[in-house]
Protein backbone atom coordinates (compact mmCIF):
# COMPACT_ATOMS: atom_id res chain seq x y z
CA UNK A 1 0.00 0.00 0.00
CA UNK A 2 1.42 3.68 -0.89
CA UNK A 3 0.43 6.29 0.88
CA UNK A 4 -0.74 9.38 -0.28
CA UNK A 5 -1.62 13.04 0.22
CA UNK A 6 -5.63 11.77 0.49
CA UNK A 7 -4.49 9.42 3.78
CA UNK A 8 -2.70 11.89 5.34
CA UNK A 9 -5.47 14.07 5.75
CA UNK A 10 -7.59 11.97 6.21
CA UNK A 11 -5.38 10.36 9.05
CA UNK A 12 -5.06 14.02 10.47
CA UNK A 13 -8.39 15.04 10.52
CA UNK A 14 -9.12 11.93 12.38
CA UNK A 15 -6.76 12.76 14.60
CA UNK A 16 -7.29 16.23 15.10
CA UNK A 17 -4.06 16.96 13.73
CA UNK A 18 -3.52 20.17 12.24
CA UNK A 19 -0.47 19.44 9.77
CA UNK A 20 0.61 22.16 7.31
CA UNK A 21 0.95 21.55 3.45
CA UNK A 22 4.76 21.64 3.78
CA UNK A 23 4.48 18.41 6.44
CA UNK A 24 2.17 16.08 4.70
CA UNK A 25 5.42 14.47 2.21
CA UNK A 26 7.19 13.79 5.49
CA UNK A 27 4.16 12.52 6.90
CA UNK A 28 3.68 10.04 4.31
CA UNK A 29 7.23 8.97 3.93
CA UNK A 30 7.45 7.93 8.02
CA UNK A 31 4.24 6.24 7.56
CA UNK A 32 5.03 4.33 4.68
CA UNK A 33 7.86 3.55 6.47
CA UNK A 34 5.86 2.18 9.17
CA UNK A 35 3.81 0.37 6.56
CA UNK A 36 7.01 -1.35 5.00
CA UNK A 37 7.91 -2.39 8.38
CA UNK A 38 4.91 -4.30 9.02
CA UNK A 39 4.78 -6.03 6.06
CA UNK A 40 8.20 -7.40 7.04
CA UNK A 41 7.08 -8.63 10.16
CA UNK A 42 3.92 -9.94 8.74
CA UNK A 43 6.32 -12.13 6.16
CA UNK A 44 7.99 -13.74 9.61
CA UNK A 45 7.18 -17.39 9.90
CA UNK A 46 5.20 -17.96 13.55
CA UNK A 47 4.13 -21.13 13.00
CA UNK A 48 6.24 -22.96 15.51
CA UNK A 49 6.80 -20.08 17.95
CA UNK A 50 5.07 -19.89 21.51
CA UNK A 51 2.80 -17.49 22.27
CA UNK A 52 4.68 -15.14 25.45
CA UNK A 53 3.84 -12.08 27.44
CA UNK A 54 7.58 -11.98 28.63
CA UNK A 55 10.87 -12.64 28.81
CA UNK A 56 11.37 -13.77 32.10
CA UNK A 57 9.29 -16.49 34.00
CA UNK A 58 8.73 -14.77 37.71
CA UNK A 59 5.35 -14.60 38.34
CA UNK A 60 5.99 -12.77 41.76
CA UNK A 61 8.87 -11.04 42.66
CA UNK A 62 7.33 -9.16 45.30
CA UNK A 63 8.15 -10.03 49.15
CA UNK A 64 5.19 -11.31 51.42
CA UNK A 65 3.61 -8.56 53.11
CA UNK A 66 4.12 -9.31 56.98
CA UNK A 67 3.86 -6.81 59.82
CA UNK A 68 6.84 -6.09 61.70
CA UNK A 69 6.83 -4.55 64.94
CA UNK A 70 9.54 -1.20 65.21
CA UNK A 71 11.76 -1.00 68.39
CA UNK A 72 11.45 2.42 69.06
CA UNK A 73 8.44 4.73 68.27
CA UNK A 74 10.06 7.69 69.27
CA UNK A 75 12.88 8.10 67.31
CA UNK A 76 10.21 7.34 64.70
CA UNK A 77 8.22 10.72 65.22
CA UNK A 78 11.55 12.13 64.70
CA UNK A 79 10.71 12.51 61.53
CA UNK A 80 7.33 13.48 61.70
CA UNK A 81 6.09 17.01 60.73
CA UNK A 82 3.37 17.08 63.42
CA UNK A 83 2.51 14.51 65.71
CA UNK A 84 -0.45 13.95 68.57
CA UNK A 85 -0.26 11.27 71.31
CA UNK A 86 2.40 9.01 69.75
CA UNK A 87 0.86 9.33 65.99
CA UNK A 88 2.13 11.03 62.80
CA UNK A 89 -1.04 13.92 62.92
CA UNK A 90 -1.76 14.64 59.10
CA UNK A 91 -4.20 17.53 57.87
CA UNK A 92 -7.76 16.49 57.36
CA UNK A 93 -8.67 15.42 53.91
CA UNK A 94 -12.28 16.60 52.92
Amino acid sequence: MVVGKEEILHIAKLANLNIKENEIDEYAKNLQDILNFVDVLNSVDTENVEESIGTVNNSNVFRKDEIKEFGDRDILLQNAPDQEDGMFKIPKVI
